[in-house]
Parts: structure tokens; sequence; C-alpha cells
């Protein structure tokens, strides 16, 4: 009986757990831009230039940063501003990322 009762209790324990995590993503989810806990950081590109090393471009706020990622640290690369939006809606043919860090090398 008492192998009963605990098996139930760890039952319930787990269901509620569960629950809460489960509610925690649901509002994270929710988050918009402009309120507190919205997601401000996006990858926007990466490309590995070694079997633990890679580079990626990664938008924070309002500004765009190249950084090159390692085991060991991150580093930043460059920093600008990013564009407005109407100049995002319309792609604009340009060289390849890894050209472009081919030629800044």
């Amino acid at each position: 009986m008492d192998a009963l009762r605990m098996i139930g209790s760890l039952v319930v324990v787990f269901g509620l757990l569960g629950a809460v995590l489960w509610g925690l993503k649901r509002l994270q989810l929710q988050a918009r831009p402009g309120q507190p806990g919205a997601r401000r950081l996006q990858v926007l590109e990466s490309h590995s230039v070694g079997p633990r090393q890679k580079i990626a471009l990664v938008r924070v706020g309002v500004h765009e940063v190249l950084v090159g990622v390692s085991p060991g640290q991150i580093t930043a690369l460059g920093q600008w501003p990013v564009e407005g939006a109407e100049a995002e809606a319309v792609p604009v043919p340009t060289p390849s990322f890894l050209e472009e860090v081919r030629r800044a090398l």
C-alpha cells in the first residue's frame, strides 16, 4: 500500500512539473517585440571555417555583428547598424557571405 502511495505521489509531482514547464514555454513563445522577455538576439547566418570554429552574422537590437566563435571564446569582428526595413524587404544581389569573408581575410 505504501509503494502505491509513493508511486501516486511521484506521478502527481512529475505531472505538476510538466504543467509548469509547459506553461513557461507558452509564455515565452507569446513574448512580442518591445515587451520584457522578447527576443532581441537573432542569428542571421553562420559558416564553419574549421573543425571547431565558425563565423556568424548576428542581429542584436538595431545592430548587426560579425562574430568569430571558437571553443574558448567569441570575438566581435565587426559591427554596423541595421539598414531600413524597406531595404530588407527587397533582396539585393550580393556576393556570397563566404566570398566576402575570404576577400576580407
